[in-house]
């Protein structure tokens, strides 16, 4: 069985590694403990949720990894874009 990342997949740990400092930190030990409300954990984890599902979506799609690669990415610039936009119109 190989191993194989996709840029879905670094979002997904980079997620869930702020997740696991905003719960497991505590705020006397650590100096520049990021703060964040319950709100954005709760959309964080969804974020989580929706990529590791959008992921075995292409993985099931998709057979090279190559192409997997560039869907993903594209995937990632339009869904930032698209949040830029919802941002700028609110």
């Amino acid at each position: 069985m190989k191993l194989r990342i996709t840029p879905l997949n670094i979002i997904s740990a980079i997620s869930f590694g702020l997740v696991l400092v905003n719960i497991l930190g505590s705020k006397n030990n650590a100096p520049r403990q990021i703060d964040m409300s319950g709100f954005y954990l709760l959309i964080l984890g969804c974020l989580i949720l929706v990529t590791f599902i959008t992921d075995l979506v292409f993985r099931f799609t998709l057979k090279d990894l190559k192409k997997i690669w560039i869907v993903e990415s594209i995937f990632i610039v339009i869904t930032v874009i698209l949040m830029v936009i919802l941002q700028k119109v609110m």
